[in-house]
């Protein structure tokens, strides 16, 4: 099993690995890594590996985890080099891009807990740089009355809460107030849930990154919204600044 160092720190741009398995040449298995794999509605990391022994550069295009192992789909800059089992490298995340996922990240927690407050159901989400979305099921959706739930998200930002991780136990998880539908939704060999508060707003498993205080969001900005079906509506926002 590949270590996930993004697990206990969000901020860890880099680290040290050796490569264990490659696989159609084009997908790296580490001992450890700071590579966020897809999932979870917040897309992979993209980086790249540095060979230590000649500096040889390989692009990570695209992470996915599997019940085994986190694959790091990789591509070399130079076509003659070669990443081989045992090599030892230097992970690299495009930090930019990491860091605006992570913010975009803890506002959507906000957000929906907002909306779960107002017994509005979230049935979907989508992290992007550029600008994120939720789909959720509301009868009668009013523009302006949306606006005021993102800026009841925004004062709760505003309140430079703190956003801290812990672990409860599969059990602990179903007794504790809101995570118990997550908690049961999860297969059975799933036994302890890695649990984000951010203040007294939201508390739920997730296994994605967050930053450290909502000072670092900025301002949730609503851009559009869509009309998916019968009471299933699409909402677009992004961040400020």
């Amino acid at each position: 099993m590949t270590e996930a160092l993004y697990l206990s720190d969000s901020y860890l741009a880099s680290c040290g690995s050796k490569v264990l398995q490659i696989l159609d040449n084009k997908f790296a298995i580490l001992d450890r890594t700071v590579f966020y794999p897809v999932g979870g509605g917040q897309p992979s990391d993209t980086g790249l590996f540095i060979r230590k022994s000649d500096g040889a550069a390989f692009e990570v295009i695209n992470v996915t985890k599997s019940s085994q192992a986190i694959l790091h789909e990789f591509r070399p800059k130079d076509p003659n080099a070669f990443l081989s089992v045992g090599d030892e490298i230097e992970c690299k995340i495009n930090w930019e891009r990491r860091y605006r996922l992570m913010r975009m990240h803890t506002a959507g927690h906000i957000l929906s807990a907002i909306l779960f407050r107002k017994n509005i159901l979230i049935t979907g989400n989508q992290l992007g740089v550029d600008k994120s979305r939720f789909d959720f099921s509301l009868e009668n959706f009013d523009r302006e009355e949306f606006q005021k739930l993102v800026d009841e998200a925004n004062r709760e930002i505003a309140k430079n809460l703190e956003v801290s991780t812990f672990y409860l136990s599969r059990q602990e998880a179903l007794n504790y107030p809101g995570a118990v539908k997550l908690a049961s939704a999860l297969p059975p060999d799933v036994l302890q849930l890695r649990m984000i508060r951010i203040g007294d707003i939201d508390c739920q498993a997730d296994g994605g990154t967050h930053v450290k205080n909502t000072s670092e969001i900025g301002k949730i900005i609503f851009l559009s919204a869509e009309n998916k079906g019968k009471s299933n509506r699409r909402i677009y926002y992004t961040l400020n600044p």
